[in-house]
């Protein structure tokens, strides 16, 4: 078997229409319109070729160090661009001759790497 990639990653959230709104208003996903009608409120949204899904969790918290990472051209620019916002993000750091990333949160505590390729 040969994988073509990550169509789509899944986050359990715990308000999935505030969470919502900040990945299309804060973060610049788009949101789809082809999400079946499930049993639990949700929502499917397109980031670049991938895709992120929005599970709604009553009471969830986050595992610690669990993230996922954004590729960015200019990492200087999305951090920026993020607290221009009010979303707080950490000091870049340099991973090797590998990339540059800072994290942030989404509203329900979501670990969020942005990452640009050096």
């Amino acid at each position: 078997m040969q994988f073509a990639g990550v169509h789509h990653v899944s986050l359990n959230v715990t308000d999935a229409a505030e969470c919502t709104r900040f990945y299309v208003d804060i973060v610049g996903m788009t949101l789809r319109e082809d999400r079946p009608d499930f049993p639990f409120e949700g929502a499917w949204l397109q980031a670049g070729e991938q895709q992120v899904h929005l599970l709604e969790v009553a009471g969830f918290v986050p595992p610690k160090g669990q993230h996922f990472a954004l590729r960015v051209a200019d990492l200087d620019a999305a951090k920026a661009d993020l607290e221009s916002k009010g979303v707080k993000a950490s000091d870049p750091s340099q991973v090797g001759d590998i990339c540059r990333q800072a994290f942030f949160h989404d509203p329900t505590g979501n670990l969020i790497e942005i990452n640009q390729p050096l």
